[in-house]
């Protein structure tokens, strides 16, 4: 079962984030070979981090909370909040498999929180620019809640596009980069 998993961060917390860095690279390398892609979210220019998105293939719901909560940043204070729910990867790929590579161009992630009917349930026909992409789901995986893609774009407003307007609460664009332990 995949799951995605947004760590947003508490204000003020970058300090307590970059002290926890080491802890948390290494805690990701546990679930390496699960991972479908990983990075933070950033400011609008990119200079401080704002979030944690973590992709993960793991057996069931409970595994996913243990994966989202012993997290030793979550345990440290530096998220205000997580947003865990399942996801089906659409694209059959992990972002290291992205054509476009882990440099070059405005990385974004696009979250849209369902309101109703469900929509973008299909990935969009030119996939060039997307990195990863599917459906949040309920953790029996029957309810559609929402949409979440990583993207390459010019511009946030770019990005939103990816996703129906109209039919979503609301849709949220942050930047994004490719996360992982520097090589």
């Amino acid at each position: 079962m995949e799951f995605f998993c947004y760590h947003r961060d508490r204000p003020d917390s970058v300090t307590l984030r970059e002290e926890l860095l080491e802890e948390h690279w290494s805690y990701m390398d546990r679930y390496q070979a699960q991972m479908i892609a990983r990075g933070p979210t950033l400011t609008a220019d990119g200079d401080i981090p704002t979030g944690s998105v973590h992709i993960v293939d793991l057996p069931d719901p409970a595994a996913a909370r243990a994966f989202a909560f012993d997290e030793p940043s979550y345990q440290a204070g530096v998220y205000r909040d997580v947003l865990l729910r399942r996801w089906r990867n659409l694209l059959g790929r992990t972002m290291w498999d992205f054509p476009g590579g882990p440099d070059g161009g405005n990385r974004y992630l696009v979250l849209g929180l369902g309101a109703g009917q469900a929509a973008d349930l299909a990935a969009p026909p030119d996939r060039g620019e997307l990195i990863a992409y599917g459906p949040l789901l309920s953790d029996s995986g029957a309810t559609w809640l929402g949409t979440a893609a990583l993207v390459r774009a010019r511009d946030p407003d770019t990005a939103r596009v990816i996703l129906t307007p109209d039919r979503y609460a609301g849709i949220e664009v942050h930047r994004w980069q490719f996360g992982g332990r520097p090589s």
